[in-house]
Order: C-alpha cells, then structure tokens, then sequence
C-alpha cells in the first residue's frame, strides 16, 4: 500500500502537509471546548458568579466551535484534491502501461481484470485517501492529546476508558482477521462479473441467435450471487462495528456518571463542585478517545480492501513489458518494404512446443506474399511477429534490412499497414477512423480527398456514400451499425490512408464476397505499385495471383511458390485447392 503513495508529487505532498496542520489545529480547538464547559460549570455552581463571565467563556467555545468548522472544511478540500488528482494520474499511468503491453501481458492480466483494476481498484484506493487523510493523522493526534488531558483525573475513570478501548480494539482485531481474506477474493470475483457482463454484450447477436438467455442468465447469476455472498459476509461482519462501538460509548458514558457519582458522594462538600466539573470535563475526552477509534475503525474497514487493491494496480505498473524500443529511433536503410524471415521459431510464454519452426523467406520490394494453410498452423501467428506483437522465439525478423528488434516500435508500426483478422472500428464517424493513427500535415482538402481515395480502393465507396453524411457518418462503439464486409473495407481503407512500406492482411478478405474481393485486390494492386504485401487468406482465389505462396501446415512450411508450381508439388496446397474448387476449375485455370 505505502509504494502506491510514490505517484504523489510535490502539490500533492503540499496539500498533505497543510491538511496536517489544519488536522492540528481542528483538534486542538476541538479539545479546548471541554476546558471552557468545566470553566461554565465551575461558575454555575459558584454563588456570586456574573453572568458577563458565563457568557465570555460560551463565547470562546463559540469561536473555537467555528474555528473547528473552517478547520474541517479546509481539511475536506485538501483531501479532495489528493484523492481525485492521485487517481486521476494512477488512471493515466495504468492506461500507459496497458497501451505499452504485448499481447502476452494482456493476456495474463485479461482484459475484464485490467478494467476492473483501472476503475474499481482506483476508486478504492481514492475513497481511502480521501477519508483516510483525515481519519489516520486525526485520530492518533486526538486520542494521544485526549488521554494526556485526563490521565492524572481519576484512576478509575482513566480504568474503565481503558477497559472500553480494550473491548474495542479486541473486537476489531477479529472483524479484521476474517474480513481482510475475503476482500481480495470480493475483487476477483468483481473481474469475473465483468469478463461475464463483457461477454453477454459483445457476443449479444449470437446468444439469441442460439436462444442462449437462460445459459446466460445462469452463468451471470452464478457469479453475481458468488460476489454478493461474499459482500454479504464482509458487510455483516462490518455492521457489527458500529452498535458495538455505540454500547461501547453508552456503556463508558454510564461508568463514568456512575463512578462519578460514588466520588461526588464521597467527597467533601467543599470538593463537590470540583469533582463534578472534572466528571464533566473527563466525559468530553472520554468521548474524544472513543471517537478517535472509531475514525481508526473506519480506517480499519477501507485499509484492507484498498491495500488489496493497491497491490493489484502495483502488479500493473510493476509488470515490465517483453516488447522493448530498439535503442535508434531514426534507422535509415537504402531498401524500402523488403521482409525476411530467418529460422524463426516461436513458442507462446508456457508452452511446450513451438507454433512455429524455421521459418524462412525473403520478400523484395514490391512483391506480395499469400500464407495458407489450414486452422491452427500458425498464419496469424507469423504476420503477428512482424509488427512485434510479439517477439521471436529464436531467429531473426529483418524490415529493410535491419532487425525489427533495433526500430523503436513508433518507427517499426509506421512502417506497416495492419488489418487485423477481426475487424476493429473505434465509437467516431468514418473518417476519423480511416484516419486513426495517421500524423500528417496535409490539408483539410487533401485530407479528404485522400479518405475518399482509400475508401473508393478499399470498395468502400458505394456505401458510404448512401449515408446521409458520408464518411461523416457516426461509427458506434465497435462498429456495430455496420455489417462484417462493411466493417473490414473500413479497416482495409484505414491501412490504404496511411501509406506505408508493408501491407499486413491477416485474413481481411473473409467477409468480402468474391466480386468485392476481386475488385478490391485489382485496385490495390494499382493503386501500391512498390508497395510490399502479406495476405494471410483461406481462399484460393484470393491468394492465387500473389508473387509468393507460403503453405504451413503445423507451424512448418511445406510449400513455398507460385499457384501452379504449389498444385504440383505440394500436397497439402493441392488438398485445400480441391476443396475449394474442382479438378475441372483448376485445370481451367
């Protein structure tokens, strides 16, 4: 919990240190108000006292009373801005992280984990500093000046405060013990109910395609009443503390008016008046000791669910990532879009064998490359190698020459034009996602003319232009307005806007239908002359033309050429091209 507190800066550690000294002063003027109630009670009961006297000492408890209500309200500003400017910038330092992280990273923490961590955690750790700023320096500072004040009063008042504490301190000390476990478990549950909740609306169109609600329902009732349960526990557990810390407080108010009477009766009459004014003056700090735990109470019921989750937000910003800048930032090579692989091997973090195994070949500028081969033998996993999402296993990975490791990764991603095998669409309108990424400084004219361009070659042109801004259209979150084919033109155009070195299609053609697909390729072939391309497809004739064919059939290669060498001399290229086609077609062709 203590290293979170190194995201503090100085304003912050400032606003603390002015707190501290309000803190002080708020507790101060708290405990000089019982000085002037036993000053009151002393000339009450004196004869002869005047009114004038009675009124300066309410006077100055008025004062300080005030003083204590400008002294809280400073204290509750400072605390604020901590707490909200403290978690504004443990959100901006998570997100940065994730942002940094390969795809093994995100996949160790998952997604619903990350969110809860970037959301629930922090609003934890920011409740407890808020109200624990106050409470931890307060209560202490209180409790320590209260018990100095009281101690030389009477031994058997200053005995049954402690009898009270005692009690107190036992009976938290248990709430604790079993509390503390299951808050951990209450925040691993609460990333479950998300990864579910992320599921049912995501994959909405397929559950009641399949008439799923009830399966749902089910598997989201069963971990909403798992963290309810557990809730349930810790907050039961917690409800106890407050009536036992009111019996506690009535029950020290009772002792101590009744051990105050036994002393009253038993001193002398001159005395009397003494000893009811201290029996007042004791029952004020009494009361100031009880509160000062019950602020510690509140400490003890935030502590462990923040420590919990500031240990979580640790392992966050604690996780250092795989994928690191090369050290040159502006590597320049005589090449331009050249590709080679050699003797790539590749192994997921855990895994026992590798998905792929000596991978070799040279692409030059200019010419494409088509990888096939069936589910699982790694097609996805090659291309995802070349823009380091993640590293080689052993072997080397060259763009231009130069190992891809050496380019910083800004350097090495605007090299390449990724679409991704899920087509991704960002909440905005079409342009602004055609556009996603791209830094130019091109004109408001150019700039459109060149979204219209990548729209028109990506074929997206027609539909676009059916709506009733255009490529001002708004784009919900996820692309959800829009069809599969529609949605992987967008993503086609946005890789066209950005004109790099490489095109990487990882099986983007899938939703296309074969005249759009047709289309599409001619156009891009005109339009990138000189530009070098990888396509990851499933159909033959979507590959069929490239200048290259890489077959993989359990992360090897087992063929590498053209179409008709490949229908010759390997076997599992001839397989899938006669599932797709006849023998009669592929002899036409």
């Amino acid at each position: 919990m203590v290293r979170i507190f190194k995201y503090l800066k100085i304003k912050e550690w400032l606003a603390i240190l002015i707190s501290i000294v309000f803190i002080v002063a708020q507790v101060w003027l708290d405990l000089k108000l019982p000085e002037y109630m036993q000053e009151i009670t002393t000339l009450v009961e004196t004869e002869g006292s005047a009114m004038q006297d009675i009124l300066i000492q309410g006077g100055y408890m008025l004062l300080c009373a005030i003083g204590s209500v400008i002294a809280a309200v400073a204290i509750g500003f400072l605390s604020s801005f901590v707490a909200a400017t403290m978690a504004m910038r443990l959100r901006k330092e998570v997100f940065n992280k994730t942002i940094s992280f390969s795809m093994e990273e995100i996949n160790n923490f998952s997604t619903a984990s990350l969110i809860t961590r970037s959301t629930n955690d922090i609003t934890q750790i920011q409740m407890f500093i808020g109200m624990g700023l106050q409470f931890i320096v307060r209560a202490p500072i209180m409790a320590v000046w209260a018990i100095i004040k009281i101690y030389n009063k009477s031994w058997e008042w200053t005995l049954s405060t402690a009898i009270g504490v005692v009690i107190l301190v036992s009976m938290l000390s248990v709430i604790i013990i079993f509390a503390v476990p299951k808050f951990k478990i209450i925040q691993n549950l609460t990333d479950s109910l998300n990864r579910v909740t992320r599921e049912n609306l995501s994959g909405l169109r397929v559950i009641r395609a399949y008439n799923a609600e009830d399966y749902q329902e089910n598997k989201f009732d069963s971990a909403n009443i798992k963290l309810t349960k557990t809730n349930l526990f810790t907050n039961r557990l917690m409800a106890i503390i407050q009536p036992t810390m009111t019996i506690i407080a009535s029950g020290l108010s009772v002792a101590i008016y009744w051990i105050g009477a036994i002393l009253i009766n038993n001193a002398s009459f001159s005395n009397r008046i003494q000893v009811f004014s201290d029996m007042i003056v004791f029952s004020s700090y009494a009361m100031q000791v009880i509160m000062s735990f019950m602020m510690l109470t509140m400490i003890f019921i935030m502590l462990p669910r923040a420590s919990v989750s500031a240990k979580r937000i640790m392992a966050v910003l604690d996780t250092k990532p795989r994928i690191i800048d090369g050290k040159n930032n502006d590597l320049v090579s005589d090449s331009s879009g050249d590709v080679e692989f050699r003797n790539v091997f590749f192994a997921y973090p855990d895994a026992v064998e590798n998905v792929l195994e000596n991978i070799n070949f040279t692409l030059h500028q200019g010419e494409s490359l088509a990888i096939i081969g069936a589910t699982g033998s790694g097609k996805s996993t090659l291309v995802n190698l070349l823009p380091r999402f993640y590293d080689a296993s052993q072997g080397e990975i060259l763009i231009d020459g130069i190992n891809v490791k050496e380019y910083s990764q800004e350097n090495l991603h605007q090299k390449i034009g990724y679409v991704s095998q899920k087509a991704i669409l960002f909440s905005g309108t079409i342009a602004s996602n055609v556009t996603y990424g791209s830094k130019t400084d091109s004109s408001v004219e150019q700039e459109k003319e060149d979204i219209l361009q990548a729209l028109k070659i990506a074929q997206a042109e027609d539909f676009v232009h059916q709506l009733p801004k255009q490529e001002l259209a708004q784009v919900a979150q996820g692309g959800s307005n829009f069809s599969g084919g529609q949605k992987q033109r967008i993503s086609i155009a946005r890789a066209i806007y950005k004109k790099p070195e490489i095109y990487v299609f990882d099986d983007s053609f899938s939703a296309l239908d074969y005249k759009t697909d047709k289309l599409l390729r001619e156009a891009l072939r005109k339009y990138s002359q000189g530009v070098t391309s990888i396509i990851v497809a499933q159909r033959i004739g979507t590959i069929k033309d490239a200048d290259h064919i890489l077959v993989l059939d359990e992360g090897k290669i087992v063929g590498y050429g053209k179409h008709q060498d490949l229908l010759t001399n390997c076997e599992v290229y001839r397989e899938i091209a006669l599932s797709q086609l006849t023998q009669e077609e592929l002899n036409h062709e």
